[in-house]
């Protein structure tokens, strides 16, 4: 038996500025894995998964028509991990074989909360490096990080990637995303190994370190959202008012990049400062998409937060799930938890967890 996993991730800042070609954000993987199982099979092969078996799907009415969105099912990145993974075995000329594939999940909990943790992308970098080990395939972080976005770009057809990225990176990252309407045309131009070999336009991936007194909190306000869902919101907001979204892109473009540099200079209260920024101008793009990223719970969680001398905002697509507190490891933090506590936010005791190796 084969076994593998991949991390989880939150955002740190740069959410939907991200999901334009070259734009940053930075983003931090956790110690909470999907874990993929391989083993060779006879006849017929099986994938299973305890906490996909009952995954609920989300649907609209157009008309007297039901129409399902196939991004909120996991089981659609699986397939298309595979799919992906077996045509890059088959051009290196491995015989593809039968197998039973099992997957397990602890990126939610185990009463079924979802934490909004990248399971989609954990899923599909986890399938991928399954298969890889099977098939004896050479695999890189590099081309390990475009397999999974091809993957999982070809189920959801939106978004940065960037939570791929901090699957396969590990620890956190500063990651620029490529042209996706570029990867959408040579998806039909070219060959996978070609696609493999190329330069990416935009993309840009750089691992940071952190400084070493810096603490990350996450807190957990119990409603989860659909993030394809809120970046077609902000979209379409996008269409409304192009002027408005261009002061946005450049505005998280200009606070990304010092607090990268806060990043390299090792300055907590530079990255603290630009965290804060960057919570005004999504509450800015919030504002003109009409796109609600910072639910009422939020912003107590941020408030209560700031008090206790940390700089907070949402991580992520908002609307829910989780925000996310960094703060001088020396601040006392025992009053801010009770107060979360006492407002029903829990504290997600996760780690950041680096990638040594596949």
């Amino acid at each position: 038996m084969i076994t593998v996993k991949a991390p989880g991730k939150l955002y740190i800042a740069g959410e939907y500025a991200v999901v334009e070609s070259g734009y940053p954000a930075i983003i931090v993987a956790l110690n909470q894995f999907v874990t993929a199982s391989i083993e060779k099979t006879e006849n017929i092969g099986r994938i299973v998964s305890e906490q996909y078996h009952e995954n609920s799907i989300l649907w609209r009415r157009e008309g007297s028509k039901m129409i399902f969105d196939n991004r909120d099912n996991p089981f659609h990145y699986i397939l298309s991990a595979i799919t992906i993974t077996e045509e890059y075995a088959s051009n290196l000329h491995k015989d593809l074989g039968l197998y039973n594939l099992y997957i397990n999940s602890d990126l939610d909990s185990s009463d079924g909360k979802k934490y909004g943790l990248g399971s989609s992308a954990a899923v599909t970098v986890a399938t991928i490096k399954a298969l890889a080990k099977f098939y004896h395939l050479p695999l890189t972080k590099d081309i390990l990080f475009k397999l999974a976005a091809i993957a999982h770009f070809d189920v959801q057809g939106n978004g940065s990637l960037g939570d791929i990225a901090a699957s396969v990176y590990g620890g956190w990252i500063a990651y620029h995303s490529f042209n996706r309407d570029w990867l959408s045309a040579q998806r039909r131009q070219t060959t996978l190994m070609d696609l493999l070999n190329k330069t990416w336009p935009g993309l840009n991936i750089e691992l940071l370190t952190p400084p070493a007194d810096l603490k990350l909190m996450i807190g957990w306000t119990g409603s989860p959202a659909s993030t394809s869902h809120l970046v077609d919101k902000v979209a379409m907001g996008k269409v409304k008012d192009q002027r408005e979204y261009q002061v946005f892109l450049e505005e998280s473009k200009n606070c990304l990049k010092e607090m990268v540099k806060g990043f390299h200079d090792q300055s907590i209260a530079v990255i603290q400062n630009q965290l804060r920024i960057n919570r005004k101008i999504l509450k800015k793009l919030s504002d003109f998409s009409k796109v609600l990223i910072e639910t009422p719970t939020l912003k107590e969680m941020i408030n209560d937060a700031e008090t206790a001398g940390g700089a907070a905002k949402s991580s992520g697509a908002g609307g829910g799930d989780c925000g996310i507190v960094l703060i001088d490891r020396n601040r006392p933090t025992d009053s801010l938890l009770a107060t979360w506590h006492d407002k029903g936010i829990e504290q997600l005791k996760f780690n950041v967890h680096n990638v040594t190796e596949l």
